[in-house]
């Protein structure tokens, strides 16, 4: 049986979640970019990293003492086209938006910008930085890595994050091109909805400590977190279907965000301590490409515009009714949300209502509390 979802339009939901993070002790500047992260997601139709984060992620972690919720950033390097900036333990977003703010105000100087950052926290999608740099009719590019979760080619221990590596693109579309994904098959949040639904995950997902696919959902769960299972790369097991593809991209993501600037990494990322939790102090990298460096921004768009309606318009395999490309599933669901909202399942309208009650948020009055009790 489907759980019951309702939908909550987008200025009340955000505006929600920048009165739960002020109240948290983030101040309200800032709240607000944390807020536009989150929304951004769920706008775009990517439910894993939106408001669904926001108690979990965020608000829990900065009762714990994990996060700090003020954010001062600070440049331990700069040159004209490079920057390192150390987050301090502040909120993701926050320092992110700088971090990218930055490379681009290199590259409108100078063709291209380049920004390290160390000592940070969960940013939320990644595309939202790259599409800063499309907004300003660039190419954006950026990565994150993240608590040990992907075990190495022939290797059964989770050691990589998931690791996106992230890419934005202008064109003379509705919208832009954005290749913004793990590089992992799948990802926890996956697993947690096959759980729900619960189905046996498929082949190839998940590797057990003997080397084996694993297919248990919800002991897979805990193992995931006791070590007893790892994601699998982009490839999946092996080397047969290109495992060691993914591998090398999550590791390469892995160097850019902590070699660079002298960051954390791999088991140092796992946010604890002799079993305490500890900040995760995890890296990011930022670019800005100013394609008017190279060409006309006109002429680029145009082209890139064309390789995309050449792909979508090729041969489709039997039964398949549309090929896409990056960034157009996210623009569909943007269509069919505008006016609908963020939907909200019972987990979520559970959180909700927690975090009206610690912090006192009477003056939000939702549809989906009239229907359940979910004090």
């Amino acid at each position: 049986m489907s759980e019951a979802k309702y939908w909550v339009d987008f200025d009340t939901m955000e505006r929600f979640m920048v009165d739960v993070f002020t109240a948290a002790g983030v101040p309200e500047a800032d709240a607000e970019i944390c807020a536009d992260v989150l929304i951004a997601s769920d706008k775009r139709g990517i439910d894993s990293h939106g408001i669904g984060r926001l108690k979990p992620i965020y608000i829990d972690r900065i009762q714990q003492g994990i996060i700090s919720p003020v954010t001062n950033v600070r440049v331990v390097k700069e040159g004209p086209t490079t920057a390192v900036l150390d987050g301090q333990n502040g909120m993701g977003q926050v320092i992110s938006k700088k971090a990218m703010e930055m490379a681009i105000e290199k590259a409108e100087a100078y063709g291209m910008g380049m920004v390290a950052v160390r000592n940070s926290n969960h940013y939320g999608i990644a595309g939202y930085y790259a599409l800063m740099a499309v907004e300003k009719g660039m190419i954006g590019i950026t990565g994150t890595n993240a608590r040990p979760s992907i075990a190495p080619t022939f290797g059964v221990e989770n050691m990589l994050g998931t690791n996106p590596l992230t890419f934005g693109m202008p064109t003379d579309e509705e919208f832009p091109f954005v290749l913004d994904c793990a590089t992992s098959v799948s990802q926890r949040g996956k697993i947690e909805v096959y759980e729900r639904e619960g189905r046996e995950l498929p082949e190839g997902w998940v590797i057990g400590a003997d080397g084996s696919s694993r297919t248990d959902t919800s002991q897979v769960l805990k193992d995931l977190v006791t070590g007893g299972a790892a994601l699998t790369p982009l490839g999946g097991i092996g080397e047969e279907l290109g495992g060691y593809k993914g591998y090398g991209y999550a590791t390469v993501v892995e160097i850019l965000s902590a070699a660079l600037q002298g960051g954390a990494f791999l088991k140092a990322l796992t946010g604890l301590d002799n079993g305490k939790k500890v900040p995760y102090r995890l890296g990011h990298f930022f670019i800005a490409i100013n394609i008017e460096a190279f060409t006309e921004l006109d002429a680029f768009k145009k082209t890139t515009g064309d390789i995309l309606r050449e792909l979508r318009a090729s041969k489709r395999m039997p039964g398949a009714e549309h090929i896409y490309t990056a960034g157009e599933k996210e623009y569909l669901a943007w269509q069919y949300r505008k006016d609908k909202g963020v939907p909200l399942n019972e987990a979520l309208q559970r959180d909700i209502v927690a975090l009206k009650e610690t912090y006192n948020l009477h003056q939000y009055q939702f549809e989906f509390e009239k229907q359940h009790d979910l004090s």
